[in-house]
């Protein structure tokens, strides 16, 4: 069965047994601030499990994207060592919102367990004999949960007792997190090794044991409890069932294979990584692993991009840049590709899954030219990686490289530890990696720290299930607080996280920052809101103090001068958008925004650099429509696909409910859940501020409105002024600056003539000062020049010598300077490097630098410190 039809006829199954069959969520998570990336099927569903949100279907199904870079087995530096586990994976799942008893017509263990075992053994075919199951068999700790006997009773009835495994707390019972929905779990477990093999050891001992042909397939979860913050579980009103399926592994098993990477998911790729490297998979366990690293990597990457996460260095874009380097790296080591290669396979990728994933043909050109960018910015940084431990070898004492250079290379310059010790024992060195690890164990633990968040359980005081915004009509209104917990964090200090029954407070969402304002009292005392953000489907007001009395009445009344400059600027990136399209072309699509008060950013593809006149083009049919006064036309609950056939415009990497609301400025028609001015004279005038690269094929424009501009060309008009009072009133300010260039011009070569002349006159006197240390012509001297004069003077003292130290050092503008020149012939006899030698006097100046073994220079902001940078010169010679 091939890959299309397994993954068809799992949700065929579940469509037959009353399920809705959804979309996946979108690899990359926007409105949880608990996650970066959608890590399991049931992400998308948390409101619902943790009864905020009443689903319209109590039965769904999906195939679901997820990535996974740490956890239970998932450590990202072991994905590619195994056979079995990856980063980014499909999850099959099925689901039931609410218990049997509810009206929703849900379901809970005896179906979910009935219908697992129809699909693998009846529809699938899989061999009952090679198949294990788990159930919970309780714990004795503080939880003191008895057996599932309900689950075992349902497996007795359809498997032989022999084939039901006990299973403990680590791997049958499964949480959420540290608080939240949980439950005890059933998994399945397949053997697909040899009938052989079977008879001399039962597959019942290798369960659970990270066997490659003994696996996990399908985790049926019954979430029954809640886990409160003080460690205590509490029955759950509604219980829930929510299961996983790997759909790589099921292909692995369903097409007779012994490694989820022999199966059509990924031989594609494989062979691709075949042609493009000249190596053969399945011949050696080293370059084996690195085209398994490839070919997992290369989904995580391109699944992600095309959900709208660029690689960055920072939160989740350092994630993906992590992921995509260490496909690089495996390449370069292993299998000799020294050129850009990962952007090379998206192709195929895109063939192999856009069936289901459509998203994969629609951003092809933008994933290929994010990817070939990382990868030559990566192989310059090996490249110089490369060099600096080439360096470091040679002044290495013995044969073990410092766990702290070996640190070094990788926090300062991205070189992987592996590559470090890989060239290292090419050399004959040893790497220290003891200490290695310890550092990164350090910082590390700072990063916790620094991240370390107290949440406390809600406090629940109102009654109302269903929570209702208002702020598209209303800016201040009554409002009950519904609960309220109490969140700690390192940076934030404590902070109080509030829920109404109605709020005016827009959330932050869509690229637009949350609403900020107050709480007014009936005695006039105020509550400040801070911030106000999604979480779970909820409006969550974050206050620094929590109301005197949280069951009284309050006015929510939000900051209007705040929300109206974010409302101009966010009407604003519709009509940006619909000019970048206009002017530009239909191949612009909007790649992320952030809407603040003060200025608006827009990302967006496009090939090249925007010129002056594109630029003005842009400006001027925003400013055009600004002039029209076009009016809001607004529809809040439309049907999906009612409005794309009105055209409106839907953004990749976001999640659209059944209805949607549309935004419509004239022909500009946009699918958006943020706030809009009411007509767009409102924003009186557009500019924009800079256009610029953000990664390869995305541009960034950032930009103003109403006020900001105000102030922006009362600003230019004050600065206009001022200048042309230093220009004694000029009739023509732009001439008279053109005037001075061209007279500081000439004086600056008359400058760069007398230097010069000095710079021969200081060159006569130092020549005569030379003088012989351990054999060594040598001259450590504070003189009057700048940097590019004594680097002059150092090449032209060391052009006829191959036996010379030279130290310079100088003070510019209240500032060190410290320039070593050593002959080419004198560093490699003696071993000496003048990058090593600045760095180490550097300290003396507090500062530091680096350059080329035979000349190097080192600032700093100490110039009382020359001296004795300069007596210590010699000690590198005798």
């Amino acid at each position: 069965m091939k890959s299309q039809e397994v993954r068809a006829q799992f949700l065929r199954f579940f469509e037959e047994k009353m399920h809705k069959i959804v979309p996946s969520a979108p690899m990359v998570i926007k409105d949880d601030p608990t996650l970066m990336f959608t890590n399991a099927g049931m992400n998308q569903f948390k409101e619902f499990f943790l009864g905020i949100g009443t689903p319209q279907s109590h039965r769904v199904a999906d195939t679901q994207k997820c990535l996974r870079v740490s956890g239970k087995h998932n450590d990202l530096e072991e994905v590619g060592r195994d056979t079995y586990h990856h980063t980014m994976f499909e999850m099959l799942g099925n689901w039931s919102f609410g218990d049997p008893a509810g009206k929703g017509n849900g379901y809970f263990k005896k179906e979910a367990i009935s219908w697992a075992w129809e699909l693998l053994t009846e529809v699938y075919g899989i061999p009952k004999e090679n198949l294990y199951v788990t159930v919970f068999e309780g714990s004795t700790d503080a939880d003191n949960l008895a057996l599932d006997q309900e689950a075992m009773d349902f497996w007795k009835a359809i498997i032989p007792e022999d084939r039901i495994l006990m299973g403990d707390k680590k791997d049958n019972f499964w949480e959420m997190g540290d608080q939240g929905p949980c439950g005890p779990c059933s998994e399945i477990h397949v053997d697909i090794r040899s009938e052989e093999e079977k008879q001399k050891v039962s597959g019942a001992s290798l369960v659970n044991q990270d066997h490659p042909q003994v696996v996990e397939i399908w985790n049926l979860v019954f979430m029954q409890y809640n886990r409160k913050a003080d460690g205590s579980l509490e029955s759950l009103p509604a219980k829930h069932v929510d299961t996983g399926m790997g759909f790589e592994r099921l292909c692995m098993v369903l097409q007779g294979k012994q490694s989820n990477y022999d199966t059509d998911v990924f031989t594609p790729i494989i062979r691709e990584i075949e042609a493009i490297s000249g190596v053969d998979y399945g011949k050696q366990e080293e370059t084996d692993i690195a085209i398994r690293v490839i070919a997992d990597h290369l989904r995580a990457v391109s699944f992600s991009i095309a959900d709208g996460q660029l690689p960055s260095n920072t939160g989740a874009g350092y994630v993906i840049r992590r992921i995509l380097r260490r496909a690089i790296r495996y390449g370069f080591t292993f299998l000799g590709l020294k050129q850009p290669f990962m952007h090379l396979l998206v192709k195929e990728l895109r063939y192999m899954a856009q069936h289901a994933f459509p998203e994969l043909k629609v951003q092809q050109q933008l994933i290929e030219n994010v990817i070939q960018e990382e990868e030559r910015s990566f192989l310059k940084t090996l490249e110089q990686g490369l060099g600096l431990l080439d360096a470091a070898l040679k002044n290495t004492e013995g044969q073990t490289l410092s766990g702290d250079k070996a640190f070094e290379l990788y926090d300062t310059f991205g070189f992987p530890i592996d590559l470090t010790q890989l060239i290292a024992s090419e050399k004959g060195f040893g790497v220290d990696t003891e200490r290695f690890a310890l550092r990164m164990e350090e910082q590390k633990n700072r990063s916790r720290k620094a991240t370390e968040t107290s949440t406390g359980d809600w406090t629940v005081i109102g009654t109302d299930q269903v929570q209702e915004f208002v702020g598209y009509d209303y800016l201040e209104t009554d409002i009950k607080i519904q609960k309220y917990r109490k969140v700690t964090t390192k940076k934030e200090g404590d902070q109080y996280q509030l829920v109404f029954n109605m709020t005016p407070f827009y959330a932050e969402g869509g690229g637009q920052v949350g609403d900020k304002g107050y709480l007014e009292a009936a005695n006039g005392n105020l509550t400040y809101i801070i911030d106000t953000k999604r979480e779970n489907n909820e409006i969550v007001h974050f206050a620094k103090s929590l109301p005197r009395d949280p069951e009284a009445t309050f006015k929510a009344i939000v900051d209007k001068k705040q929300r109206r400059r974010t409302a101009c600027n966010h009407t604003a990136t519709h009509l940006l958008h619909q000019g970048l399209r206009e002017i530009l072309g239909e191949h612009v699509e909007q790649k992320g925004s952030a809407v603040h008060s003060k200025y608006l950013r827009f990302d967006f593809s496009h090939f090249g650099k925007m010129t002056v006149d594109e630029l003005r083009l842009v400006e001027n049919f925003v400013n055009a429509r600004i002039a029209a006064s076009l009016p809001l036309e607004e529809q809040r609950t439309v049907p999906m696909q009612q409005a794309l056939d009105q055209g409106a415009m839907a953004l990749f990497g976001e999640k659209y409910g059944d209805t949607v609301r549309t935004i419509k400025f004239g022909s500009s028609v946009e699918l958006c859940g943020g706030t809009h001015v009411q007509n767009t004279n409102e924003l009186w005038h557009f500019k924009i501020v800079s256009e610029g690269a953000v990664a390869a094929g995305i541009r960034r424009i950032e930009a103003i409105t109403a006020d900001a501009t105000k102030e922006f060309y009362w600003q230019n008009n004050r600065q206009l002024y001022e200048i042309k009072d230093l220009l004694n009133n000029a009739k023509d300010p732009v001439k008279a600056v053109g005037n001075l260039q061209e007279e500081n011009q000439k004086l600056q070569k008359q400058i760069e003539a007398l230097l010069k002349e000095k710079a021969q006159n200081v060159k006569q006197q130092l020549k005569a000062e030379i003088e012989t240390v351990a054999g060594v012509d040598f001259l450590a001297k504070q003189v009057d020049l700048d940097a590019a004069a004594i680097k002059n003077l150092c090449f032209e003292l060391g052009s006829n010598a191959d036996n010379l130290f030279l130290l310079f050092g100088a003070e510019q503008n209240g500032k060190a300077l410290l320039s070593c020149y050593i002959s080419k012939e004198l560093a490699a006899a003696k071993n000496l490097n003048a990058g090593t030698i600045v760095r180490e006097l550097g300290k003396f100046i507090q500062g530091g630098g680096g350059g080329q073994p035979f000349f190097a220079t080192a600032g700093g902001k100490n110039p009382a410190g020359l001296g004795e940078a300069l007596a210590a010169a010699k000690g590198y010679l005798e």
